[in-house]
């Protein structure tokens, strides 16, 4: 049913009005009910669409994990992102949801950025374009994007606060490029604004941002949404053009806005268009004439089989060295007796970060459970861990405890008032150690003024000394078989990282258990505080007596083969916390060399997010990087490893030689409340070039099981003008012996420019999948603004240009800076890397090009 969505605000109160700008919940928005209007139902995130629940929190429904956003950029696939997000759109839809809040194109400005796996790339157009094709696929399905976080998000260093220093050049050829490609290109009909502030303006209350920029220069049409708890004043976003606040409770929307509107300090026309936006979007969307869903799991072989497919396109082989004269990749299994799969990774595949962008996939897979399947009773696989990376205790797992009735889990009932009081108010159950309750989500849990006590029994394999620990929200004691062992409520433990900030250290005691022996375990937490979740997090781990580096390295001796599958976890790379260091976590670069000197036949897979330090790498002859790969993970590095599937990923970040090169360092991730890039336009490979730095791997480095080369270029014209595109032809072929994937990449470069300037910038790429000898022609268009550069001087426009042509020269407080595109000749780099370039084509510009004319 078509609403006339003028006359709907007409008819509504001010009040009326202004709910329509708050949520309802965590991840609803309100209804009306007097005008049929319903509400509208959000979800998280990048890597699938979880459904209205609060990840760790809550029993959650399965769904679909595709690759982290990172193995997506390494991708180079603009197709297989439009694909991924049709799926994603089919999965959001199947949990009740209108709205998807992805993808996040903030780029790799650090490697030590926590949130870098959730991002596509450092390079800005690679974000951009890939954003604008998973925003079509999404959107076709009837549900909107919205894209993340603008802007200047690029730290997890004081978030809610930081001041983003970035003067204006950076900010529109680097950190704003990406979203004007989602909106510009993939027609996003939503946008959520960062924490932060930019240059001295919280950005949801920055109307340079929100109108000057967004909706005046790039047309964008949507709503703008606030990232979750984002403080603003309201004057300030109603007048910026913020739409929506999220969640609820209100904080300065909602009846704040009512209130500011009915004493006029906030133009009624503000509120009618934030409401004109939002029911302009839900009506496109079809949403307003939703019906209440609730959230289900949709398992299609489908889109297992796309899962698998993106994470083997994402695969980075960096290193492939002959041993015995030949590659180790892909692995021979003729006469292949045995394989050492080593690594705390191997059994414990990490398919996706920490923080909003967890979800509960439908199935994992890891690695070992895939090899031994696929190599079958012929081929010995064994395991040694190697050692231990948590970054906190394991979480108890569902398998070694059970509620008192039998069932997995624990039992948790909840109390009226402090500990002193035994009326019950609840029982509710949790499935592992993750034990926290939330009044919006746990019927019968009050806001405050409660207590409640989590009995479970645990029973584990192996008797001896195990570390239990406790990280907790609210203060909370944990008791075993009667006796207390972890006291955090008697003196309040710091602040530490878990839980967005909220969780404490972590609190830990050694405790002996018996192997098949229940042993009864309780959490008591006190909750009569007012805060949004109470509880905490327990774990359980057993104490290794052995050296397992030892162990390792005798398993790795005895076998033909060795494969060590290093990385982190999601605590390690999670939101709310930044990296502190390119290190490997554990003693995994000792495990590394200690392997490949027992084992000459060593190949490392690199389950990670974002780079790490890889001094290692050339002490063995085989490295990939497999990122987290999502639930189809284990299948999709086998298929690789077995050469079942070519490789298909490249670098979409630079992986640098050490953290002191990167173009960051010094101005990460800030200090007294502000961070300052410092670096300017200089992000990633643009400057390694321009400092003449060495790295690691390039960006855009990948090799393949095959060999490719790339044939002289045809250009029909070679000279562009301010409304002319030129168009390359380039010819790439397959020399090789087996089928395989190449991305040629086109960088531009100025030989000379009236500003500082990279060496080179990727302007365009494609990936193109071939048989053995088969050939085919790339074709790719430059247009001028492939060729610009910000320019925000108001005085060469108003002083110098008019001295130049003769107009007449006047200053303006309110002109804008331009795309101005220098006269001169242009290197057109195309190659396989940014640091590998077959070939070149010259452009030449004869007059300098003003784009705003």
């Amino acid at each position: 049913m078509t609403r006339d969505i003028n006359k709907l605000i007409d008819q509504m109160t001010i009040e009326e009005k202004a709910l329509l700008t708050t949520g309802a919940t965590m991840w609803s928005t309100n209804p009306v009910d007097r005008f049929d209007i319903p509400a509208v139902t959000v979800t998280d995130g990048p890597a699938g669409a979880r459904g209205p629940i609060t990840p760790g929190i809550g029993t959650q429904v399965a769904t679909l994990c595709i690759p982290c956003g990172s193995a997506l950029g390494a991708t180079f696939d603009v197709p297989l992102l439009e694909e991924l997000g049709v799926a994603l759109g089919h999965q959001t839809r199947s949990k009740g949801a209108r709205v998807l809040l992805a993808p996040t194109v903030n780029l790799h400005r650090s490697p030590l950025f926590g949130r870098s796996f959730e991002c596509y790339s450092e390079d800005p157009l690679l974000s951009g374009k890939l954003a604008a094709s998973f925003i079509r696929g999404v959107q076709s399905r009837g549900v909107a994007t919205t894209v993340k976080h603008f802007v200047g998000n690029d730290a997890e260093f004081e978030r809610m606060t930081i001041n983003s220093v970035i003067d204006q050049r950076t900010l529109r050829e680097v950190y704003l490029l990406p979203f004007e490609l989602a909106v510009r290109e993939g027609g996003s009909l939503g946008i959520m604004t960062s924490y932060n502030r930019m240059n001295g303006v919280y950005c949801a209350e920055n109307r340079e941002l929100l109108q000057d920029i967004l909706r005046d220069e790039w047309g964008f049409e949507g709503f703008v949404v606030t990232d979750w708890f984002a403080g603003f004043t309201t004057e300030g976003a109603a007048h910026a053009g913020l739409d929506l606040e999220m969640p609820a409770p209100p904080r300065g929307y909602g009846k704040f806005l009512a209130e500011a509107v009915n004493e006029g300090r906030v133009d009624e026309a503000d509120l009618d268009r934030a409401v004109r936006t939002l029911l302009s979007t839900f009506e496109r969307l079809g949403a307003l004439d939703d019906e209440p869903q609730a959230p289900m799991a949709i398992d299609l072989p489908e889109h297992r089989q796309l899962a698998r497919r993106a994470a083997i396109s994402s695969m980075v082989l960096l290193r492939n060295e002959k041993v015995n004269d030949q590659a180790l990749l892909p692995l021979n299994t003729n006469g292949l007796k045995s394989v050492a799969v080593i690594g705390p990774n191997a059994e414990r595949t990490r398919i996706m970060g920490g923080g909003s962008a967890e979800v509960m996939p439908h199935h994992r897979t890891a690695i070992i459970d895939v090899l031994r399947e696929r190599l079958g009773a012929k081929v010995a696989v064994r395991h040694e861990a190697g050692g231990n990376i948590d970054k906190t205790t394991p979480t108890i797992d569902p398998l070694m405890v059970k509620r008192p009735d039998g069932t997995p889990g624990f039992e948790v009932v909840v109390f009226d008032g402090d500990a002193s009081n035994n009326t019950e108010l609840t029982r509710v159950h949790r499935p592992d150690g993750r034990i926290l309750l939330v009044a919006r989500n746990d019927a019968g849990v009050p806001t405050s003024s409660y207590h409640f006590k989590a009995t479970g029994l645990i029973t584990v394999e192996t008797t001896g000394q195990y570390v239990v620990s406790l990280v907790e929200v609210s203060p909370c004691r944990l008791l075993l078989d009667g006796e207390l062992v972890v006291d955090g409520a008697s003196t309040i433990p710091a602040r530490g990282q878990s839980f967005f900030g909220m969780g404490s250290v972590e609190l830990t005691a050694i405790v002996d258990l018996v192997a098949g022996q229940q042993h009864e375990l309780i959490l008591e937490c006190d909750a009569t505080n007012k805060q949004w979740a109470h509880g905490a997090q327990v774990g359980l781990q057993f104490v290794e007596q052995d050296d397992p580096v030892r162990r390792a390295v005798e398993l790795a001796a005895e076998c033909d083969i060795a494969l060590v599958v290093v990385g982190t976890t999601d605590d390690w790379e999670s939101e709310g916390h930044d990296r502190d260091t390119l290190d490997l976590p554990g003693r995994q670069v000792e495990l590394i060399r200690a392997v490949a000197a027992a084992n000459k036949k060593t190949i490392v897979l690199v389950n990670t997010g974002a780079p790490v330090d890889m001094s290692w790498a050339s002490d063995v002859p085989s490295v990939m990087q497999v990122w987290f790969g999502g639930q189809e993970m284990g299948h999709a590095v086998v298929d690789v490893l077995l050469g079942e599937a070519d490789p298909g990923g490249r670098l979409p970040t630079t992986i640098p030689e050490r953290i002191e090169h990167t173009p960051a360092y010094g101005n990460f991730p800030g200090e007294h409340g502000q961070v300052r890039y410092g670096e300017g336009v200089f992000i990633g490979y643009r400057w390694y070039e321009s400092r003449h730095l060495p790295v690691r791997f390039p960006f855009g480095h990948g090799l393949s099981y095959t060999t490719f080369e790339i044939g002289q270029p045809d250009c029909d014209d070679t000279e562009i003008s301010s409304d002319q595109k030129v168009t390359i032809r380039i010819p790439v072929t397959n020399i090789g012996n087996r089928a395989g994937t190449e991305v040629v990449q086109v960088y531009v470069a100025p030989r000379n420019s009236s500003v500082q300037r990279p060496k080179k910038e990727l302007k365009s790429f494609a990936k193109v999948n071939l048989s053995p000898g088969e050939s085919t022609v790339i074709t790719i268009e430059l247009s001028p603004r492939d060729f610009a550069f910000w320019n925000p001087s108001d005085i060469y426009r108003s002083v110098l240009r008019p001295q130049v042509t003769g107009e007449s020269a006047s200053i303006s407080l309110n002109q804008k800076g331009f795309w101005q595109v220098d006269a001169g000749l242009y290197d057109i780099h195309i190659g396989s890397s940014s640091a590998q370039i077959a070939q070149q084509v010259v452009i030449a510009i004869s007059n300098e090009i003003d784009l705003s004319e």
